[in-house]
C-alpha cells in the first residue's frame, strides 16, 4: 500500500516539476517509475516516521504526559 501511496506522489510532484520546466517529460517518467527511487523514498519515509514517533516518546516521558 505504501509502494503505491510513494508511486502516485512521485508522479504528481514529477508533474509538478514538469509544468514549472525544471524536468523533461522523459526524466519525470524515469524518476516517477524508478524502483530505486521508490525504495528510497519508502526508506526514508519509514526512517522519518519513525524517528518523529521515537522523540514524541521521549518528549512525553521527559514532561509526564505518557500517563
Amino acid at each position: 500500500m505504501t509502494a503505491v501511496i510513494i508511486r502516485i506522489a512521485l508522479r504528481y510532484g514529477a508533474g509538478v516539476l514538469v509544468a514549472r520546466g525544471l524536468l523533461g517529460s522523459e526524466d519525470a517518467s524515469a524518476f516517477s517509475t524508478d524502483p530505486d527511487v521508490q525504495m528510497a523514498l519508502e526508506t526514508g519515509l519509514g526512517l522519518a516516521i519513525g524517528g518523529a514517533t521515537e522523540a514524541w516518546h521521549y518528549l512525553a516521558r521527559r514532561f509526564g504526559w505518557e500517563h
